[in-house]
């Protein structure tokens, strides 16, 4: 029995020595134990040269206070601990495999940290065992490479199209707002079913962590001092994961993503918007009662902010699509609500004036600069903070006027103010009379 444990013994460490990997066995000391042929190998130093001296000595290249900690954890806890070659690519300081190409200097590794126990699991050592990982890498590295010329050639595209939108901008700009209109509807709609999973599954969240929370208090009304005492595993993992830390964040995230989704959520309903998906009809609206409306619907936002002030005039009821006129209104009143000071006010003036009647909302503000007045009404263009706003409201507004065969338009001076008119005729034009090809 004897002879065949030492036989097993050494087939066991040839095996190791002549594997195509790199196998060290570790103490408590980070004396190296044994070391295989792939390690000597590629250090370039036998087996013997190894043996005895630390891990640090022999490898001083590795990062010590990080592989310190790597083996301790191993020892204490008798688990598996992993390090890949994205994480630290140059583990040992190893020439690299694959000499011919010259395309890579030194071997990317993957290394396992393992514990080597005995018969009763006392851990006797730590093993690590290092593979080559130089051709995954490369050809991933190659990979990232391709993908950054890509990014350049489609930051190149990007470049050129915004040229070309440049070059076009002679054209109607109703024209355009048919195109983007198009755009968002479809991108609206994809965004809207994750969002609304996404929130149901929030949700859940927060109903299955509420339960949790409640099954850990629960064993914790349990467990007495006593217990604590025989099981101190259980307070050195409650204070090594935080648990008081983690528990209040894990709300104030879910708070914060719900936070998120509202935001999205806005952004897809003004792109809803923006498109005209929404249905409506064409009746008779009495301009003042919407404009009264919108001024109580957005109350808060504004009464702090300035003094509405309206001078209507003898207008009679159009025909028009109300709720949009109405998203009109409030997209020019806030934004006049944000352009003026502390001593703001925001004048609504209304009159019949030729076909039609116009809405002016005028403020006090800080003007459109004049470079920027041709832009204004592109969407996503904005002058706002980042978060403090999607740049749709004017386009959107400017869509809907266009589309009620109206007029938007912008008279501003910097550090004077700024007035929005509108002008709606007072009946629709009839639609186009259908062609004989149309009758099918």
């Amino acid at each position: 029995m004897t002879d065949n444990t030492a036989i097993s013994r050494e087939t066991l460490e040839s095996m190791l020595k002549a594997i195509n990997m790199g196998v060290l066995l570790i103490d408590r000391e980070y004396r190296v134990l044994f070391s295989n042929h792939f390690m000597s190998l590629n250090s370039g130093r036998p087996a013997d040269a190894l043996a005895g001296h630390t891990l640090f000595d022999a490898f001083p290249e590795l990062p010590e206070i990080w592989v310190r900690q790597k083996i301790n954890s191993v020892f204490t806890l008798k688990n598996f601990a992993f390090t890949s070659w994205q994480q630290r690519p140059h583990l040992f300081n190893f020439a690299s495999t694959r000499p011919i190409s010259g395309s890579v200097k030194h071997m990317y590794q993957n290394c396992t940290f393992f514990p080597v126990q005995d018969a009763e699991g006392e851990c006797l050592g730590v093993g690590l065992a290092v593979s080559d990982a130089t051709d995954t890498a490369a050809r991933q590295l190659e990979l990232t490479r391709l993908n950054e010329l890509l990014e350049a050639e489609k930051s190149a595209q990007a470049s050129l199209i915004q040229r070309l939108e440049e070059a076009q901008a002679q054209l109607l700009q109703s024209e355009k707002m048919a195109a983007i209109g198009q755009l968002a509807a479809g991108v609206a709609h994809e965004i809207n079913n994750p969002i609304g999973f996404v929130s149901s599954n929030l949700n859940s969240l927060r109903s299955y962590l509420k339960d949790l929370f409640s099954l850990i208090d629960a064993y914790e009304g349990v467990c007495d001092g006593e217990y604590l005492r025989v099981n101190p595993d259980i307070e050195v993992l409650r204070k090594k994961i935080d648990y008081g830390f983690l528990r209040q964040d894990i709300s104030e995230l879910l708070v914060e993503s719900a936070d998120g989704l509202d935001r999205v959520n806005r952004i897809v309903k003004d792109l809803r918007e923006f498109s005209h998906v929404d249905s409506c009809e064409w009746q008779l609206a009495d301009l003042h009662k919407g404009l009264d409306s919108t001024l109580n619907v957005i109350w808060n936002e504004i009464k702090f902010k300035a003094q509405v002030i309206k001078y209507y005039g003898d207008i009679e009821p159009i025909e028009c699509m109300g709720s949009q006129i109405n998203q009109v209104f409030m997209n020019l009143i806030i934004n006049a609500s944000h352009a003026v000071g502390a001593n703001g006010e925001i004048i609504i003036t209304t009159g019949l004036e030729g076909e039609g009647v116009s809405i002016d909302i005028a403020d006090n503000g800080h003007g459109v600069p004049l470079e920027i007045q041709n832009r204004i009404f592109e969407p996503f263009f904005t002058t706002k903070p980042v978060g403090m706003g999607s740049g749709l409201g004017l386009s959107l507004s400017y869509s809907i006027v266009v589309k009620h065969h109206g007029r938007l338009t912008v008279d501003s001076l910097p550090g004077k103010g700024t007035c929005f008119r509108v002008w709606l005729p007072l009946r629709q034009p009839p639609p186009p009379p259908a062609s004989e090809g149309d009758s099918s």
